[in-house]
Formats: C-alpha cells, sequence, structure tokens
C-alpha cells in the first residue's frame, strides 16, 4: 500500500458546506484557492489561483466546520 500527501495552503473562496453522510458520518465540502506568482517569458510577474474543491470527513469535518470561514 502506498501514501499520497498533498499540503494546500489557501483560502477559502465560499463557506463551507456540510451535511450527515448517509452512514451517519459528517462530510464537509470546501472551495480553497490557491495562487502562484512567477515571472513569464517577457520578464512581467504572473499570478494565477487555481481552486481546489476539499471533502472532509468525520472528526476532521467537525473540527473544520468550527474554525474555517470564507476568507481565512
Amino acid at each position: 500500500a502506498s501514501v499520497n500527501k498533498v499540503i494546500l495552503l489557501g483560502n477559502l473562496g465560499a463557506d463551507r458546506t456540510s451535511a450527515t453522510h448517509p452512514m451517519a458520518v459528517q462530510q464537509l465540502t470546501l472551495s480553497l484557492a490557491t495562487s502562484r506568482r512567477y515571472k513569464n517569458r517577457d520578464g512581467q510577474f504572473t499570478e494565477e489561483t487555481e481552486w481546489h474543491r476539499v471533502v472532509l470527513f468525520g472528526r476532521t469535518a467537525e473540527i473544520a466546520r468550527d474554525y474555517l470561514k470564507k476568507g481565512r
């Protein structure tokens, strides 16, 4: 078995939405914006924003629900 790990640092784009999974597991969905800034071929600085849809389950979803708000 292998483990894939990703660390995303960014800002929440909208308030999170929560739901209860059919098996009584808390589920939280959020939109996360990450930006990167670089110099293009012309020497100008360019900034790109990429959006990520993140789904959390269980205790992690409960903690995120209590602490995460739009723009943080």
